[in-house]
């Protein structure tokens, strides 16, 4: 559930942006997805996955008490700050920050259909809302810079 609370508020943070700072449709949604998408939800995914853990891995089919869990939490707390920071760093910084983090969600897109086909693991951690995400967001964030730089 929480990658459809984090779209629909990177979509308000746009047009927020559109309306108080006359931000070009292309820039606002571009900024909105880092900071929101991959901010925000790099920090919301590292307190789960370390604070979390067990709760976390259940969800997905997971092995509780993994220290892989803690890993993770450190990925995404890593593409927490890069989002966060898409709001004072702008240009190569936007761009190194979607290439990591489309590698990131594509890579554990492809780990959660493995273990769909392997181990018909359709818990909604793996198999819901999160992949979904994990494909479309990296899409939605190449052809907004795309279209923003182009």
């Amino acid at each position: 559930m929480f990658p459809i609370v984090f779209f629909l508020l990177a979509i308000l943070g746009s047009i927020v942006q559109m309306l108080f700072f006359k931000t070009s449709i292309s820039e606002s949604l571009l900024l909105s997805f880092l900071v929101v998408e991959v901010g925000l939800q790099g920090i919301y995914a590292f307190i789960g996955h370390y604070f979390l853990s067990d709760k976390v891995a259940q969800s997905i089919g997971w092995e509780k008490s993994s220290p892989f869990q803690k890993e993770i939490a450190f990925v995404n707390l890593a593409f927490g700050v890069l989002g966060i920071g898409s709001i004072w760093l702008r240009e190569g910084f936007w761009i190194a920050t979607i290439i990591g983090y489309s590698v990131f969600l594509l890579g554990a897109a492809i780990v959660h259909l493995t273990e769909i086909k392997k181990s018909k693991n359709l818990n909604i951690g793996n198999a819901g809302p999160i992949l979904f995400a994990d494909i479309l967001v990296p899409i939605l964030l190449i052809v907004l810079a795309v279209l923003y730089f182009s």
